[in-house]
């Protein structure tokens, strides 16, 4: 059996398609697979476990459904849905992974990642990182109203757009010696992350040890997903709609 990972759907009822492609992706190629890995920003938002917007109850029935016939589920926060929780893991039959989790896949030791933490150099965003990332700041978001946590999120993701517009290109994408640093501290030789939105995969030297990282790519024009097998770590990618 094989191993998937995807991350970067970003699901939001406004955009029915990449719904609609997901839950064909988890009946068709990823029926039947060993685990299912979804490295983050599974959401385009996520106010808190209490959420109920109708999107959430769909996502939820229909990823009971995939993990009821024995594929185990891993979920990683990613900037969009940093507040996912247990109570909605536990809704789904899925396991909350710790950024970054380091595993062997494929006969290489792997690290996943969101990615977000790689690119050090927007200085901007890995400020707001860290607030975000912060229990007392997190606690406090989610004690406010459903409503009034529904207008933030507005507010963060009209904010995060205004800024990229502004960012120079490379500054939002990987810092190479920080994926060097990672990859060299958890002893890997392989890296997946998504988040930059750039899929593809590359050959690095790190310690003059030969190495690669794969980067998954968002959910838009087309799907995007790593399929691990016994010995092999293949990119597909697919058109939606």
């Amino acid at each position: 059996m094989s191993t998937y990972l995807i991350s970067d759907l970003h699901l939001d009822e406004g955009r029915p398609d990449i719904t609609r492609a997901f839950f064909d992706f988890l009946r068709g190629p990823a029926a039947g697979a060993e685990a299912l890995y979804i490295l983050g920003d599974f959401f385009e938002a996520w106010i808190g476990d209490d959420d109920d917007a109708p999107l959430i109850d769909e996502v939820v029935r229909e990823l009971s459904h995939y993990t009821d016939t024995g594929v185990e589920l891993y979920l990683m926060h990613g900037n969009r849905d940093f507040l996912l929780g247990t109570d909605f893991a536990q809704r789904v039959g899925a396991v909350l992974l710790q950024d970054p989790t380091a595993l062997s896949l494929a006969g290489h030791q792997a690290l996943l990642m969101h990615g977000d933490s790689l690119c050090t150099l927007d200085e901007e965003y890995m400020a707001f990182r860290r607030q975000a990332r912060d229990s007392n700041w997190q606690q406090a978001l989610l004690a406010k109203p459903l409503e009034e946590r529904r207008a933030i999120a507005a507010q963060i993701r009209a904010a995060s757009k205004a800024m990229n517009s502004r960012k120079a290109e490379d500054i939002m994408d990987v810092t190479p010696e920080e994926v060097e640093r990672v990859m060299r501290e958890h002893n890997v030789d392989t890296l997946i992350h998504g988040h930059t939105h750039r899929p593809g995969r590359h050959n690095l030297d790190v310690d003059g040890t030969p190495a690669e990282r794969i980067v998954l790519g968002d959910w838009d024009r087309f799907g995007w997903c790593l399929k691990a097998g016994k010995d092999s770590l293949e990119l597909i990618h697919w058109p939606i709609g």
